[in-house]
């Protein structure tokens, strides 16, 4: 194990991290806020431990095999998160206990969107483009935007993209080069995210809320600058902007990049993930609609509109609200909750099991029912007219099996703490997503949740984000033997 080298990148991630403060910073002293000195403090803080890392082995020129890059991605995740809390922490306006604002700083990075903070319209504009960026940031995933960088520095990239990448087609690259990836990656991000903006703007949002809300809607997030959420602005054509890029940003961003490069969309109808994450979205929003309209929950067109929009939402795991969803009628938010283990595409911003992995599942079950009735018949199963390897299969299984077992794990845990039966479960299911909110007592925040509570939810969320295996392979004796 190369710590040397982990300790390295990870002072020059807590380095570029910092940067990460400094457009609060001076936005907080244009308006002379009161909260600057929370920005500065948490911006010297983080550059100082940065620097007090990378220092002492700014010399090392090596590549890192594969368990430095868990390693590094794990430590990545856990110490910005630790670092990003210190402005939440020292913010007068916030009066956030240590365990609360490092909910908040891991609810963002994570792209979750838990949140712990109540009275979001009354705070300061730099506290609030700061949550935002903290969810735009995590989106593209920092690990990824920096191996443009490390490369640079003598430090191989590889390693890192295959630990942090999500799902199935982990060694499948856009480019034979990581930092091309890398930069392929940013640029449709970056695009994504103006388009985004831009629509917000020409909408009716504010120029700070159309930039706030593309942060979060590209990133798969949530966070809002309103308590209300999207509801805020009651207006259809936000919605409806909203749900579109919610869509395009869960979908595989290496579709982005081919049909980019190629220019024919073709290449989206020709994927069976997307396909059937499509399918699904489709039929719980018909489903979500009819029944939304028979139960008088809504008028015809609100009952449309705020079933697309909360479907969609909650399905890519972004977690944006217009209704309290927790009360509508019947099965419809459990449902909705339910939607949220499917998540986006693989490659995608979106949290949750992926699309690809429940694609598999499904056609496995299928594919047993016919080996069932047809016992000698040799039936392989194929995505996109390719073969699936067995060991592709078993590591599917493999992850849902796990997967479930973390979920049941950290719900008794949660439990354990004295929230009632319907809150931690959809507590873990909203943070082990990285969807946000909840049922109960977590419908709409986190704030009455114990200290101990919030603890449990940071690794949920955290495990929810690296995929579990990357961060529980941490924990096997295998990985630190020689």
């Amino acid at each position: 194990m190369q710590f040397a080298m982990a300790f390295k990148i990870i002072g020059v991630l807590l380095m570029l991290f910092s940067s990460a403060m400094l457009p609060s910073l001076f936005l907080s002293l244009v308006q002379r806020d009161g909260v600057e000195s929370a920005f500065a403090s948490g911006f010297g803080v983080t550059l100082l431990a940065g620097v007090v890392l990378w220092l002492p082995t700014r010399s090392l020129k090596r590549d890192l095999n594969i368990r430095d890059g868990f390693l590094v991605t794990a430590l990545f995740w856990l110490v910005l998160g630790t670092f990003g809390a210190i402005p939440f922490w020292l913010n007068p306006a916030l009066n956030l206990s240590a365990a609360a604002s490092v909910f908040e700083s891991i609810s963002g990075l994570t792209t979750t969107g838990a949140t712990v903070i109540t009275g979001l319209d009354s705070l300061p504009q730099s506290l609030l483009l700061y949550r935002q960026l903290l969810q735009w940031l995590g989106g593209i995933g920092i690990v990824v935007l920096a191996v443009a960088i490390l490369p640079m520095l003598g430090i191989g990239g590889m390693q890192l993209y295959r630990a942090e990448s999500a799902g199935p087609s982990k060694e499948r690259k856009l480019t034979p080069r990581i930092t091309s990836t890398a930069k392929a990656l940013f640029g449709i991000y970056l695009l994504l995210t103006t388009a985004c903006g831009a629509s917000y703007y020409f909408a009716g949002m504010t120029a700070f809320d159309a930039i706030c809300h593309a942060f979060s809607t590209v990133a798969i997030g949530g966070f809002s600058t309103h308590d209300a959420s999207l509801g805020f602005y009651d207006q259809n054509s936000v919605l409806l902007i909203s749900s579109f890029f919610m869509v395009i940003s869960a979908i595989n961003f290496g579709l982005h990049f081919i049909a980019i490069q190629r220019r024919d969309i073709r290449v989206y109808t020709h994927d069976s993930e997307t396909a059937f994450f499509l399918t699904v979205i489709g039929l719980a929003t018909c489903v979500i609609c009819v029944l939304l309209v028979f139960t008088e929950t809504f008028s015809v067109e609100d009952s449309l509109i705020h079933g697309l929009f909360q479907t969609i939402s909650i399905a890519t795991t972004t977690g944006f609200t217009t209704q309290d969803f927790s009360v509508w009628p019947l099965f419809l938010p459990v449902l909705l909750l339910m939607l949220s283990f499917m998540g986006g595409c693989v490659g995608s911003t979106g949290g949750g099991m992926k699309a690809m992995r429940i694609l598999l599942i499904f056609r496995q079950g299928v594919r047993e029912l016919r080996q069932l009735l047809h016992p000698n018949a040799v039936i392989p199963l194929k995505i996109d007219s390719r073969r699936v390897q067995t060991e592709i299969i078993s590591a599917v299984w493999s992850f849902f099996a796990v997967y479930m077992f973390c979920f049941v794990s950290i719900w008794l845990a949660l439990l354990a703490t004295g929230l009632d039966f319907s809150s931690a479960f959809s507590a873990v299911a909203a943070t082990l997503n990285n969807l946000g909110p909840g049922l109960g007592e977590v419908a709409s925040n986190y704030a009455r949740v114990s200290e101990a509570g919030k603890l449990i939810l940071c690794l949920a969320m955290l495990m929810g984000r690296l995929e579990v295996f990357t961060l529980l392979v941490l924990f096997t004796p295998a990985f630190w033997r020689h």
